[in-house]
């Protein structure tokens, strides 16, 4: 564990700790607690410093534990154990799981403080301010091949969504084909590792990023509107009950998908789709198809009907809602 998360357990409560003081429980010098400082300045937290009476947080942290999650799962943490993986500084928590032995990654799940190297759809970054939100990733193995779970990742926005609905967030949605939103804006993402042979079982690991408070840093890095739930309750989550819920949610979900596939969640799917029924632009690469939202196929694939009341059926894409509609 890093000395610039030791100091930030330190000062985690919200009150001013002086320098001697963080340097005496750490055993560190005072340079190495201006160093570190500096360093969870530069992450993206707000630290303050008042002359004579030390640093303090903008606002208490609740940092990940992983005891507490285990406690509060009760019974569930009997199925998960020495596989719940709880890090501090990581480069990917998908790439974690991934690069665990077969006969360990089964059911695994690792949560990190913060992620270098998160990633998004497309390619793109996952932006999010370290020790603030929720980056976590869950490994699953299916008997089924990778074509027979292409709706998985659907199916696992309704157990976030359930997971928030728990938690007391109302108004979230779904928005084809990975993203949660709130209000028309992003509040979290899902990102899906697949690996197998095409009649054989799969290894698949879920990537979770989940908007609980956004600072100014990664706000501005942002390119398309969001929304957290810092913004949406009016102040600071309970992380590791959240954490809880959602691993409930998810294990649940897996369980069920491993048995029915996308036939339980394709009717909830919908019911929380926000733009089913509306007219969109589907931006692919090559082409825009516009049209209006039929809803998805056994599958998880987006079928949209044209003007010309063709129905056309998507695998990947991007919607855009039309303009006036």
């Amino acid at each position: 564990m890093s000395t610039r998360f030791e100091i930030l357990r330190c000062l985690a409560d919200g009150s001013f700790h002086s320098g001697p003081e963080i340097g005496a429980a750490l055993g560190i010098s005072r340079a190495a607690v201006h160093k570190g400082i500096h360093g969870l300045r530069a992450s993206g937290l707000v630290v303050h410093r008042v002359p004579g009476r030390g640093y303090r947080l903008d606002s208490p942290v609740d940092l990940l534990s992983k005891e507490r999650i285990l406690t509060q799962l009760g019974k569930g943490a009997d199925d998960l154990g020495d596989r719940l993986h709880v890090v501090a500084e990581i480069e990917s928590t998908s790439g974690f799981l991934l690069a665990l032995p077969a006969r360990e990654r089964h059911g695994a799940v690792c949560i990190a403080e913060a992620q270098s190297r998160g990633r998004g759809r497309r390619g793109r970054s996952w932006q999010a301010t370290p020790y603030r939100n929720i980056l976590m990733s869950m490994a699953w193995r299916l008997d089924s091949g990778p074509a027979a779970i292409t709706g998985i990742s659907l199916a696992a926005g309704v157990a976030v969504v359930r997971a928030l609905q728990e938690w007391g967030v109302e108004g979230v949605g779904l928005k084809w084909p990975n993203d949660i939103v709130w209000d028309g804006r992003k509040l979290a993402g899902l990102l899906l590792d697949v690996q197998g042979e095409a009649a054989g079982p799969s290894n698949v690991v879920l990537g979770l990023g989940l908007n609980v408070q956004i600072a100014e840093a990664e706000a501005d890095a942002i390119d398309q509107p969001w929304v957290d739930l810092y913004s949406i309750a009016g102040g600071t989550a309970d992380r590791n009950g959240l954490v809880v819920r959602l691993l409930r949610h998810l294990q649940s979900m897996f369980t069920e998908f491993s048995r029915d596939g996308l036939g339980p969640f394709r009717d909830p799917w919908q019911e929380l789709h926000c733009y089913a029924g509306r007219a969109v632009r589907i931006l692919q690469p090559d082409r825009v198809t516009e049209g209006r939202v039929q809803g998805i196929d056994d599958r998880g694939a987006l079928l949209v009907v044209d003007p010309r009341g063709h129905t056309h059926t998507f695998h990947s894409g991007e919607i855009s809602l039309r303009a006036g509609t």
